[in-house]
């Protein structure tokens, strides 16, 4: 009877709302009493949804435990595997862009150069941060409260029937499931899947800075930054012919919003744990478990359909870079601030190259300020050696 509920077979018979009792006891005797009436027809046997299917358990222990279960299938299945393609993706995407130089920017503003590996290996170390901050929640989304029934003392219980549970589940998932240590506070509070919940909003809000970068290096074409050309998945605008928009990009940071909303819900839910059950389980776990599902296919989609596919305008790289009066921060150590600033300014004025300007205000020669200036080597720190 699971076995076909799990198929989906009998999806139209689970019309529950969300918004119930918040202990979920609503859904839980929803699926006792699907199973019961599916069982006695495919065995004659008569079973009782509250006798029979819901023998040793409460829906207090129940919902919080097929939260945890849920949201770690989820987790390990789907959304871990994305951002490791994700990372997978970058990587590759940082080879084969490996020596193109581009102006860097701090304040949105023109800043010193830095290389387009460079400025992808910070997204990497983005999406590898969060991978580790995810596997440590793991450890504990995987301890289920089962057999705290009703408060947590496991009344009308076996004392072995929550690690018997744990044994099963993880021979049916291969996912490593464990029995909380206090079956009190599996029942009374939400902390975990908050703590997870707080993880998956870091990651929205890392996944939104690199959609907003893609998206600012691809504007334009003519009139923004052009740095970059995305994929063209969506061509033109119902109103504007030829127009193409960065259409992943948006709808990751669409995804990253519905993120941070689902966790502003889901620290509301988590402080309601009045006395011994917290009464906001059903949102919580519909929340936490959209979040993790999205988050995946942002991921993925960010990977195969953006980083992946996405073009560089070298030329333009190499004239912005060329005419970018910030070049001058190397001189400081030699020409001063003062007079790095003044020629930056007239460079800036005059639509000069830097190193043109230099070659007129100060003693340097013109191989010396070439070997400064190389944008190249002002991406690896420190001063070139002359």
């Amino acid at each position: 009877a699971a076995k076909e509920v799990i198929q989906g077979n009998y999806a139209e018979q689970f019309p529950i709302d969300i918004f119930q009792t918040g202990s979920g006891t609503s859904t839980n005797m929803n699926m006792n009493e699907v199973l019961a009436n599916l069982a006695n027809k495919l065995t004659g046997v008569e079973l009782h949804p509250n006798d029979d299917l819901n023998m040793s358990q409460s829906s207090n222990d129940v919902i919080p435990t097929a939260t945890h279960v849920a949201a770690a299938i989820e987790l390990e299945e789907q959304l871990l595997p994305a951002l490791r393609l994700l990372v997978q993706t970058l990587e590759q995407k940082e080879q084969q862009l490996a020596g193109i130089i581009k102006t860097g920017r701090t304040h949105l503003m023109d800043a010193t150069p830095i290389s387009f590996p460079q400025e992808l290996s910070a997204w990497r170390h983005l999406i590898l941060d969060n991978i580790a901050r995810l596997k440590d929640t793991q450890k504990r989304i995987q301890k289920l409260p089962q057999g705290g029934t009703a408060v947590g003392t496991g009344i009308n219980a076996d004392p072995k029937f929550g690690a018997l549970v744990c044994t099963n589940l993880t021979e049916m998932t291969s996912i490593n499931f464990e029995p909380m240590e206090n079956l009190f506070v599996g029942l009374s509070s939400q902390d975990t899947a908050l703590e997870l919940s707080g993880q998956l909003n870091v990651l929205a809000s890392s996944l939104m800075k690199i959609a907003n970068d893609l998206r600012w290096m691809n504007s334009g074409p003519l009139a923004g930054l052009g740095e970059i050309q995305l994929q063209a998945l969506q061509p033109g605008s119902s109103i504007m012919p030829g127009k193409v928009n960065p259409v992943i990009p948006e709808s990751v940071c669409m995804v990253a919003a519905q993120i941070m909303g689902n966790h502003t819900a889901i620290t509301i839910g988590a402080q309601s744990g009045n006395f011994q059950l917290n009464v906001m389980l059903p949102m919580v776990a519909a929340n936490l478990l959209q979040s993790l599902e999205i988050a995946g296919n942002a991921a993925t989609q960010l990977a195969e359909q953006a980083i992946a596919t996405f073009i560089v305008n070298t030329e333009k790289l190499q004239e912005t870079l060329e005419a970018n009066p910030i070049l001058v921060t190397a001189l400081n150590r030699i020409v001063g601030y003062e007079t790095g600033s003044a020629i930056a300014k007239a460079a800036y004025k005059d639509v000069k190259p830097v190193l043109e300007v230099a070659l007129e205000m100060t003693d340097l020669d013109k191989e010396t300020l070439k070997k400064y200036l190389n944008p190249a080597l002002l991406t690896q720190g420190g001063n070139p050696s002359i």
